[in-house]
This record gives structure tokens, C-alpha cells and sequence, in this order.
């Protein structure tokens, strides 16, 4: 099957908007034509994963160089999480090498107008769609969320692919742009309690390991906050690969209910703990905030450290987007943080960040979170509530 491309596309392939323009368009349509598309599509926001040079490397900066020569962003397009705070990186314990090669990466994406705020979460600070608006987003996490609760709709895009999307505005209407391929595949009844983010991160864990990228309709779930279902998002992504949910009276999407069914019941969320739970773990990083905290997760935060004092041998990580520490700053809630001796880190996460060999034991409420931290950095892991780990950081 051939696509049908417009006149402008065709002139985008010939080179006419420059090289980087043609090499993008070259990028959308080979997968246009693997995938079967009949034609492209405008997309309205795109979001771009492997920024961290820590992934990138110098092959990958080479590639970014590349395309900045004469590339340039057709589209509001934001950025995956870097490996550093790109203002505070030195107290955070990063070398001087690693924040060059950094800022490198930030500054290839900046030239070609990319909005360089560093962020897994972009529909918390500006990045967001609405309802059956295509766009071209990469990290997993934002890419279910947006398919899920927003209702907008996007494939799982590679870096390369969503940059190329930047640059031309379009993207090969296949997969989940198409209303046919949205439908649930597989039905879960949820007979467990649902608390806190990691249980929400449990659930994911059981759905994710048993779904494996079909699509899930899910009932029982009373109900879910937005900070609960980014917690879900980032977990079912991880485990299972999945894109899209429907889950019953809180996300948006209209679908057929599938005959098949199966249960979860507390004691498959208690086996999921108990699979991300690391006999002996010796916690020395508690991290929150993956995916990136919100403005009220923070909140919380700050007032469970608030008068307290995190204990000699820990580090505490709160990783968030730029524009939400900012926000931080002024209500009062980073000075909170920071003076009880943990840092409210933008820009990076504790998956892409280079932690390998600083600490051995993980405590995070994500657990996305575990299994990047076991690996990327070999670290053992615990999964628990944020006050559970807010209690560990000062114990």
C-alpha cells in the first residue's frame, strides 16, 4: 500500500523545507508504509523521549546535531526527562562531564525549537491534548495516560520518530490513531482496596504482567485520582507494554465490553509487593515521583517533611518538572523539602538519571520506579505509600 501524501508532504520529502525536514518525513513514512497507513495525519503536540545523555550517548547526540542544523519544531513539543537537575545538578552529586554532555543534548533540542522543559508528565505543565486530538508522544507513561484518561490519541513513538513528527507535524495514521484499534480486549473485575499510588502501581504490576500490550477494560476501581492513575499509567506501561485502558466510569473512552474476565483480588496486589520487595534491601535513596510529582504531591510532601530532618545515609530524591518546582519555590514548599536535607529535583528522574553505584537500596511508591532501579542500577527495591517513605528518609 502506498500513502497518499499532500502537497506539502511531498515537497517535505523532496527536501524543499531542508535536510532535516526530508530525513523526518523519510522516518514517518517508512513506518507509514511498514504499518500500512493510507496517509498522514497533523498532530497538535508531540513529546520526545531519550533525552538523557546517560541513554543518548555520543552516537545519539551526533544524530541531534544532525538534525538541528536546519530543523525546526512545526508543533508545541516538550521533552522526556533528562539525568540531571539542569540548574542544581552539583549538589545532586553529578560530575562536571556528564552536565556538559547534558546541556549538549538540552541545547541540539532548544536550537531546533523544542521546549526544553524535561518532563515524563508533560500534561501536568502545559503539554496537554484534548479529547480525539492525534499527537505524537514517546515516553510510555505520558502515552497511556493521554490515550486513556485524556482520550487523546497516539502510538508509542520512538525518539526518532516523535522528533520527526516535530519537525513536519504529522504523523502515519496506523494503530491507535484508528477508532477500530481502540477497542478492549480483556476484562478485569478489581476486588482488591486501592489506598494509595502504589497500590495503584500493584495494580499495574498485576495487569501489566498478565495484559502483555492488549488492551484492558477494567471495573471495580470506586475510584482514582489523577495522581493515583499516572501511577497506574506508568506501572501497566512498563510491565505490560500497554498504551491504552478503559476503566469503568473514569476514563473517557467509549468501548465494547469484552466477554472474557478475569479477577484481581488483594492477594494478587499483595504478591505483586512482594515481588517488587527485596529481602535484606538496605535503603540508602528514597526517590518520589516517578512519574514526575504534581504540584499537590509535593504539597503532601513538604508537610511530612516539614520540622524534620532526613537521617545520615540517605538520600531523598522528589523529581518533578521544571515549572512545578518553580511553583514550589513560591508557595514555600521546595525551602520545606531542601531544609530537612532532601532535594525537590527537576528535570531528571530516578530512571535515567547515572545513580548506578552511588546507593544499593531503593524506597519509592512507583513501581515503575523498581524496575528501572533494578535494571538500569542493580539496586535492591521496597515498594511503600509516600509517608511510608517519607518515614524511612528521617528514621
Amino acid at each position: 500500500m502506498t500513502l497518499n501524501l499532500t502537497k506539502e508532504e511531498q515537497e517535505m520529502l523532496s527536501g524543499k523545507h531542508g535536510k532535516a525536514t526530508q530525513k523526518a518525513m523519510e522516518i514517518i513514512t517508512t513506518l507509514g508504509n511498514i504499518y500500512g497507513a493510507k496517509r498522514l495525519i497533523p498532530v497538535s503536540s508531540v513529546q520526545i523521549a531519550g533525552v538523557s545523555y546517560h541513554n543518548l550517548g555520543e552516537a545519539g547526540l551526533e544524530y541531534l546535531d544532525e538534525m538541528a542544523v536546519d530543523g525546526q519544531t512545526r508543533v508545541l513539543t516538550t521533552l522526556n526527562p533528562a539525568g540531571m537537575d539542569l540548574m542544581e545538578w552539583k549538589k545532586h552529586g553529578i560530575s562536571e562531564d556528564f552536565a556538559k554532555n547534558q546541556q549538549r543534548v538540552v541545547d541540539a533540542f532548544a536550537k531546533m525549537g523544542v521546549v526544553t522543559t524535561c518532563t515524563c508528565t508533560p500534561y501536568l505543565i502545559g503539554n496537554l491534548p484534548h479529547y480525539g486530538e492525534h499527537i505524537a508522544w514517546a515516553e510510555s507513561s505520558a502515552v497511556c495516560f493521554a490515550n486513556s484518561v485524556i482520550g487523546a490519541r497516539t502510538n508509542r513513538e520512538g525518539g526518532p520518530s516523535a522528533l520527526a513528527a516535530a519537525l513536519t507535524g504529522r504523523t502515519a495514521e496506523y494503530g491507535l490513531h484508528l477508532e477500530e484499534n481502540r477497542d478492549a480486549e480483556v476484562k478485569y473485575v478489581v476486588e482488591a482496596e486501592l489506598r494509595n499510588t502504589d497500590d495503584f502501581g500493584l495494580l499495574g504490576y498485576v495487569i501489566g504482567n498478565r495484559t502483555r500490550k492488549s488492551i484492558p477494560y477494567i471495573s471495580g476501581v470506586l475510584k482514582a485520582s489523577t495522581n493515583e492513575l499516572k501511577s497506574f499509567c506508568a506501572s501497566v506501561a512498563t510491565y505490560g507494554g500497554v498504551a491504552l485502558f478503559h476503566m469503568e466510569k473514569v476514563t473517557p473512552n467509549v468501548t465494547t465490553i469484552p466477554e472474557t474476565t478475569e479477577t484481581i483480588t488483594q492477594e494478587d496486589l499483595e504478591h505483586a509487593r512482594e515481588k517488587l520487595d527485596d529481602e535484606k534491601a538496605d535503603i540508602d535513596f528514597i526517590s518520589v515521583g516517578c512519574p514526575h510529582a504534581s504540584i499537590d504531591e509535593i504539597r503532601h510532601i513538604a508537610s511530612l517533611l516539614d520540622g524534620k530532618q532526613v537521617a545520615d545515609g540517605k538520600t531523598v530524591w522528589i523529581t518533578t518538572a521544571k515549572p512545578t518546582k518553580d511553583l514550589a519555590i513560591k508557595m514555600g514548599y521546595y525551602d520545606q523539602i531542601e531544609k530537612a536535607g532532601a532535594f525537590l529535583v527537576s528535570d531528571a528522574c530516578c530512571a535515567v538519571a547515572p545513580l548506578k553505584g552511588r546507593f544499593t537500596g531503593l524506597m519509592t511508591d512507583s513501581a515503575k520506579a523498581c524496575f528501572y532501579a533494578r535494571g538500569k542500577n542493580d539496586f535492591k527495591t521496597e515498594i511503600r505509600t509516600v509517608e511510608e517513605c517519607i518515614r524511612e528518609a528521617v528514621s
